[in-house]
C-alpha cells in the first residue's frame, strides 16, 4: 500500500478522519490527501505518525509493526513525561478536553503534598 492509504487506513483505524489528522498534526486541512502525489516533509510524516500513534516506518509500509520505532515502557517512566510527550489521550474512545485534562494534571500534582 501507498503512505497516502497507509495513513488513510490507520486514521480511520483511530476513529479520525484524514482532515482531522492533519489538523492535530498541525498541517494545513487537506495537507494529507496532497500524499497522493507529493512526498511529505519528514518533519510533516513524524507529526502524523505521533498523532496517529505509529511509527513512521509503518506509515511507509516499512513494517507492519505498527510501534516499532516507538519507546519502549519501562517501569518508573515518568507519566508527567508521558502526558508531556502524548498531548492527545482519549477516555473511552473520546479526546480529554484540554479543561479536564488540565484538572487531571493538577491532581496528580498535588499528590506529594
Amino acid at each position: 500500500m501507498s503512505l497516502f492509504e497507509n495513513t488513510k487506513n490507520t486514521a480511520k483505524l483511530r476513529g479520525l478522519s484524514l482532515q482531522r489528522t492533519a489538523e492535530l498534526s498541525g498541517l494545513s486541512k487537506n495537507a494529507i490527501y496532497n500524499w497522493k502525489t507529493i512526498e511529505p516533509s519528514p518533519v510533516s510524516l513524524k507529526a502524523v505518525a505521533d498523532v496517529l500513534n505509529v511509527s513512521v516506518d509503518y506509515l511507509l509500509g516499512n513494517t507492519d509493526d505498527m510501534h516499532a520505532s516507538k519507546k519502549v515502557a519501562t517501569y518508573g517512566d515518568d507519566l508527567k513525561e508521558y502526558f508531556d510527550e502524548h498531548p492527545i489521550l482519549k477516555f473511552d474512545g473520546k479526546e480529554i478536553p484540554d479543561a479536564e485534562m488540565k484538572i487531571i494534571k493538577r491532581i496528580l500534582e498535588d499528590m506529594d503534598d
